[in-house]
């Protein structure tokens, strides 16, 4: 049919479509005007063609994905009520925070459906509590998924749990004595994401990160090692294409260095909107910001999708804002038919294009940090931090001049907004001077500085009583 249709037309180059489009412009140069140069150092041309994807990454994305909704566990029957209920209006899976080994897992989990996929996020380290978890799924069709990384716990915290022999000695217990969990160990390129890194540097870091787990554990047998499987949790900002080819680009990095160390090359991603460039004023505007990044996070083949409240900077978990967020996601589903297919992203000449970008810029960022003793050295004596804050600088002046546009915030806002009375939870950067082996890296959202000086501005313009 191809063919028949279009046999009497000649086909025309790349080149001679540049021929034309600058013969269009009468004289103004082609590249100041129609070829964007972005933060991740990669310029968008104003089109592209198949000459561009003539050495295609093979990327194979999973074809289903699964709605998935966080709990923070403060009480585990409270918990698990609140878990059935997300179930029955459309939760597929279940991200459970456990903030101390008090929690009675098996209240939290004996009433879950054992065909839903559970991740746990424990913000201390046991391994003796873990592979009591793990003996209490292993007789179950659990599908559950550990979240352990006590070099994310370094990076964000700026100490180990404990300290660094300690950490890896739980660590060991907990890779070799579980054999429950369909994956054990995470990497969460959030953190990058949400401080400012830009996206070739969060894939760096993330396949670092990774790197010094797969050197660890490279005396694990080989059949384990083909077992063995990493997650992987990202924050997806605005940048729509390049955070599809994100992904994509993840998957294919991280299967090249697995290889080289006889490592299972697939990966588990759960994907969520970043927190980067999410707005307390005018808040309503970030339901458009979660639904295109959660669209990314479909098309570049996330396993598993969390989208954020509306209003999660500010308000206490509530049942609208979670009620809307899950909704995001079953409309995506079952209104948009954004299940049907896998792989969507494949052919496209620009998102293969910037997939094979994004994942070289990040294999030459990743061989730097190698060179210079891998991630966890240079990240003790501050090279990765202070990268990521040079990136962080050039997007938030962006923000502050106004190309980089947050609309309800630092364009088109609305002056007669109020927030002061309305704010449930500290939503700028937390500043707590403490101790700490390395510099941690901070999150902290574009429109923080901002906001403050409106909040302020409502502060003195109250009648006083």
């Amino acid at each position: 049919m191809t063919k028949l249709l279009f046999q009497e037309f000649e086909e025309v180059s790349a080149k001679q479509w540049k021929q034309k489009i600058q013969a269009d412009l009468k004289g103004a140069d082609y590249n100041e005007n129609l070829v964007t140069k972005t933060l991740h150092g990669i310029d968008i041309k104003p089109f592209y063609s198949s000459e561009d994807i003539e050495d295609t990454l093979k990327v194979s994305n999973p074809a289903n994905w699964t709605i998935c909704e966080k709990i923070y566990v403060t009480s585990a029957e409270t918990a698990a009520e609140k878990a059935l209920k997300k179930i029955k209006k459309g939760t597929e899976s279940l991200w459970f925070t456990l903030p101390s080994k008090e929690i009675n897992f098996k209240v939290l989990l004996q009433d879950i459906p054992e065909d839903k996929n559970i991740y746990l996020s424990l913000t201390f380290l046991d391994a003796e509590y873990i592979q009591k978890i793990d003996k209490f799924i292993s007789d179950k069709d659990f599908h559950v998924y550990l979240q352990t990384d006590i070099i994310g716990n370094l990076a964000r915290d700026g100490n180990w749990f404990e300290n660094l022999k300690s950490d890896h000695s739980n660590l060991d217990k907990i890779v070799t004595g579980t054999s429950g969990f369909k994956s054990a160990l995470s990497i969460d390129l959030g953190l990058y994401q949400n401080a400012g890194a830009n996206i070739p540097q969060q894939l760096a870091y993330a396949i670092a990160h990774v790197t010094e787990y797969l050197n660890h554990f490279e005396s694990l047998s080989p059949e384990k090692r083909k077992e063995f499987k990493f997650q992987f949790l990202i924050s997806l900002g605005s940048d729509y294409f390049f955070e599809i080819a994100k992904i994509r680009a993840l998957r294919w990095v991280f299967a090249t260095v697995a290889k080289e160390f006889n490592f299972n090359p697939t990966c588990y991603i759960i994907a969520q909107p970043s927190k980067r460039n999410k707005t307390l004023y005018d808040y309503n505007v970030n339901l458009l910001r979660t639904t295109t990044e959660c669209m990314s996070a479909i098309l570049g083949g996330a396993d598993a999708i969390c989208n954020m409240p509306y209003d999660a900077i500010y308000h206490k978990d509530n049942e609208f804002g979670d009620r809307i967020a899950r909704n995001q996601l079953l409309i995506m589903r079952n209104e948009s038919y954004l299940d049907k297919v896998g792989n969507v992203a494949e052919g496209s000449y620009y998102i293969e294009s910037l997939t094979k970008q994004l994942a070289e810029k990040a294999l030459d960022i990743f061989k730097d940090i190698e060179k210079g003793g891998g991630f966890l050295k240079e990240l003790k004596s501050g090279v990765i931090q202070k990268k990521i804050k040079e990136s962080a600088q050039v997007e938030q002046e962006k923000f502050n001049n106004g190309d980089l546009v947050l609309i309800g915030t630092n364009k088109f806002s609305n002056p007669q907004d109020r927030m002061q009375d309305d704010i449930e939870l500290y939503p700028f950067l937390k500043k707590n001077p403490r101790k700490t082996l390395i510099e941690p890296i901070l999150e902290k959202r574009l429109s923080e500085e901002s906001e403050k000086k409106r909040l302020e501005a409502e502060k003195r313009s109250q009648p006083t009583k």
